[in-house]
């Protein structure tokens, strides 16, 4: 019996990326980070809301507080806030459910 060793070599090399890719990369980074930005001082805004306000958009003074207090400076805070009101809109219907 005969065994033959055949080798295979492959490219596993990272492939660099083009210039083109990394602007793309550069401006989505940016974007990213001025979206951040632009939510951070909408969501500072709320705060000259009354809280009578707040419960119309489904939201109280303490959830604008946990959102930042969650983030970093780099993260998006309204993730956290879109949750917050979301549960509260389940929460109500649910309580008016069972009424």
């Amino acid at each position: 019996m005969r065994t033959t060793d055949r080798i295979l070599e492959l490219d596993c090399n990272p492939a660099t990326r083009t210039f083109s890719q990394r602007l793309v990369a550069g401006f989505a980074t940016l974007a990213s980070v001025l979206r951040v930005f632009r939510n951070r001082m909408e969501i500072n805004a709320l705060h000259e809301l009354d809280d009578n306000q707040l419960r119309d958009i489904g939201l109280s003074r303490a959830d604008l507080d946990a959102a930042f207090l969650a983030s970093t400076f780099f993260e998006d805070p309204s993730d956290q806030l879109t949750r917050s009101a979301r549960n509260r809109g389940r929460n109500s219907l649910h309580r008016l459910n069972q009424d």
